[in-house]
């Protein structure tokens, strides 16, 4: 999995997000996402939502994205 993999897999829920997804090694990952639709909503919520977005590619030893640091914020 590469960056622009797991960035591709969060646009298709949050199409107008600022995403940035860092890591080279294919396995760990850092993304930051900061959408309007996490307004109001707590920080496990926000990541909820994009963990939701990544469509099992993070489900159990078989998943093909091993770790991800996430941070998540609404637009300032």
């Amino acid at each position: 999995m590469t960056p622009q993999d797991i960035e591709a897999l969060i646009r298709e829920d949050f199409p107008d997000a600022d995403i940035r997804v860092e890591g080279d090694d294919g396995a760990h990952f850092a993304a930051t996402v900061i959408d309007e639709s996490f307004r109001g909503k707590n920080r496990v919520q926000q990541q909820r939502l994009v963990y939701a977005a990544l469509k099992g590619a993070m489900d159990g030893p078989n998943g093909a994205l091993h770790a991800l640091a996430l941070t998540t914020r609404a637009p300032e």
